[in-house]
């Protein structure tokens, strides 16, 4: 996969607006600022290619990007309580859409915060791909702002969590500051697209 050449390629705010499914798509699922854009430009080594912002749920569109031939498909972060219940609704209506529409839906990247639990929507996110068939990795953000305690106890307590949906293999710790995992990531789209 050449990481330069990919492109951003589409925003759909609605379910309607999303384009046809013709090939395999990689998504980006995770609560709102836990870090799917700064995930994605650090592996693609983009700057900006997703957009990126202090405040949480700046992602309110599903954003797809060209990989030529996959689409990388950055998700609207769930679980953001500072937003009108009537947006919170298109949300899972646009989420909904995307995951029941029959989509190609190749592998979905789960992000949790690593100095946290995992959230109840974590779980039920991690639950739909597993009962819907999709192949799916928990990328553990943040994972520097732990120390060498922290990070082991962390590890484990969300081994534990995740454990039923998520394999040792396929729970992977990260850091866009320093790159931990990047390559982990890069094995896992290179692999399979």
């Amino acid at each position: 996969m050449n990481y330069n050449d990919i492109t951003f390629f589409a925003a759909c705010g609605k379910p309607d607006q999303l384009p046809e499914s013709g090939k395999a798509e990689i998504c980006f699922a995770g609560r709102s600022n836990v870090g799917k854009s700064s995930l994605i430009n650090r592996v693609t080594g983009r700057k900006a290619l997703a957009k990126t912002g202090g405040k949480p749920g700046k992602t309110i569109t599903i954003n797809f990007f060209d990989a030529g031939e996959i689409f990388l498909v950055d998700l609207p972060g769930y679980g953001y309580a500072k937003i009108s219940f009537k947006e919170k609704e298109r949300f899972a209506e646009l989420m909904e859409g995307y995951f029941t529409s029959g989509r190609n839906i190749g592998h979905c990247f789960v992000l949790i915060d690593m100095r946290r639990e995992a959230g109840e929507q974590d779980i039920q996110m991690l639950d739909l791909l597993k009962n819907s068939g999709i192949p799916a990795t928990a990328v553990l953000t943040k994972c520097d702002k732990l120390n060498k305690a922290e990070f082991e106890k962390q590890l484990s307590l969300l081994k534990k969590q995740i454990g039923a949906y998520a394999d040792e293999e396929s729970i992977i710790p990260f850091s866009s500051l320093k790159g931990t995992g990047v390559e982990s990531i890069r094995e896992i789209l290179e692999k399979n697209y």
